[in-house]
């Protein structure tokens, strides 16, 4: 893996989740592919055309590691999986209707997973596989974000069992899946690896119309992720990082309302080196930042946690001001030891490749807002570290 020290740029360690809004045209393409109107070839020429811009674009806004804006990818989710939303180009044992819903979101609209119909359980595709084409594309180091198995493990059917392949022997296989997932990205080239985990916030929400998140499943979930941390060493682990949100789909989230309480204190028992936690849009900062300073552990298995807390709003199309972003992070360091604080954006800019960003008007004019809120968290968490003499 590259040599990367996240503080060499700004002080303060700066890091993006992962995803960008796909442009009009590209979106467009996956619609084309669905309907069989394109080849797969023909749409891997416009993903590689929005990598390419999306690279030339993050580099410019001065991050100091970026990602390739997941382009490529049917979503965060279900990348490892499926080639579209849709469901076209579906792994083995996997059907595509009858799963569970992820998500059901504050403005109504809903993400639903395939059903898993057997096993073994294995990827179609792996971070890896599309970060070694963004990679010559780059003169920055990169990061990659892949998803958790507390996910995944939601393939599964809630209440029965398969035929012939029990929930443990599923879980099994996908905690090795995901050790994979992981380290075929670090062997691609990979500086950090983050894992999306949005799910632990939704699983204490108890929504009746999403059975699953009324079944206790958050010490499962950490569980689970656990089981692949403890597979790496803990210099591995400095670089393997976990991000949290209440969700970020067409401007809409899909679990703002669940205190943080509720997921806070247990995440931090993730053996992981660093998080990625969703804060710009909170409503009352003060007692998170208190939460995370009192939950961050200096020994999580032999490493020293990091909390990257979020500056930037990607669901809001106003623009945070380097000051601001100066601002939340000196304010945060009141709670949160300066020497584990670092900054992010609240969630991926468009988690799902089909996202038509209404708030904003349109993807096309999202991805150039994203330039604009993603410099001024360069710029301000520089202006912070001056402010509070970190380097």
């Amino acid at each position: 893996m590259p040599d990367y020290d996240p503080r060499t740029a700004t002080g303060i360690p700066t890091e993006p989740v992962g995803s960008l809004p796909r442009p009009s045209w590209l979106q467009q393409a996956y619609a084309r592919y669905d309907a069989g109107e394109i080849t797969h070839d023909e749409l891997e020429a416009e993903q590689d055309k929005a990598v390419a811009d999306s690279i030339e674009h993050l580099e410019a806004t001065g991050e100091p590691i970026i990602s390739d804006g997941e382009q490529r990818w049917s979503s965060f989710a279900t990348y490892a999986i499926t080639d579209t939303l849709a469901g076209t180009g579906l792994a083995d044992h996997l059907a595509g209707t009858g799963g569970q819903y992820f998500a059901i979101f504050a403005d109504g609209h809903s993400r639903q997973l395939p059903r898993l119909t057997g096993g073994p359980f294995r990827y179609k595709t792996y971070a890896a596989d599309t970060l070694r084409r963004s990679l010559p594309l780059a003169h920055r180091p990169m990061k990659q974000a892949v998803i958790a198995p507390s996910m995944l493990a939601l393939l599964y059917p809630l209440d029965e069992e398969i035929p012939g392949y029990t929930q443990a022997e599923f879980e099994a296989d996908l905690v090795d899946e995901c050790e994979k997932d992981i380290r075929q990205a670090f062997a691609a080239g990979a500086a950090r690896v983050s894992v999306d985990f949005t799910e632990g916030r939704l699983a204490t929400r108890d929504d009746h119309r999403n059975p699953w998140t009324g079944r206790n499943m958050l010490p499962h979930f950490i569980e689970l992720n656990n089981r692949v941390m403890d597979r790496f060493t803990a210099e591995e682990r400095t670089r393997i990082g976990i991000h949290t949100c209440p969700g970020g789909d067409r401007d809409s989230v899909h679990s703002a309302d669940v205190p943080y309480s509720d997921l806070l204190p247990s995440m931090f028992g993730i053996n992981a080196g660093y998080f990625l936690i969703q804060l710009a849009s909170e409503r009352d900062k003060d007692p998170v930042y208190q939460m995370i300073g009192d939950s961050l552990r200096d020994d999580a298995n032999g490493v020293a946690q990091m909390a990257y807390v979020g500056v930037i709003n990607p669901l809001n199309p106003r623009v945070e001001s380097p000051e601001e972003v100066r601002d939340a992070l000196v304010r945060a360091a009141n709670f949160i030891p300066r020497e584990q604080l670092g900054s992010t954006d609240d969630c991926g800019f468009s988690p799902f490749s089909i996202d038509e960003k209404p708030s904003h008007g349109s993807p096309d004019f999202a991805r150039e807002t994203a330039w604009q809120k993603i410099a001024n968290r360069v710029t301000g968490t520089r202006l912070a570290a001056e402010r509070l003499g970190v380097s």
